[in-house]
């Protein structure tokens, strides 16, 4: 499932980051790659915000849409 679908207070795992070197690379200096464990404080039109070790990112639609994460109960 695309990190976009996910609901805010869900939290979820990156598996996979459907991308070319570059938008890897920018998203691992941001602290994501896949095994890390994200949790989303909100998803609406805007900037997807998410939470991950303690500090707060906020990401496009079209970025967020390449990461696939699973979720977590």
């Amino acid at each position: 499932m695309p990190l976009s679908m996910v609901r805010p207070g869900q939290r979820a795992k990156i598996r996979k980051i459907k991308g070319g070197r570059g938008l890897v690379g920018k998203l691992a200096n941001m602290g994501l790659y896949p095994g890390v464990e994200i949790e989303v404080i909100a998803n609406r039109p805007g900037p997807l915000i998410l939470n991950t070790g303690g500090v707060r990112l906020g990401l496009g639609y079209g970025m967020a849409n390449r990461i696939l994460v699973s979720p977590i109960s």
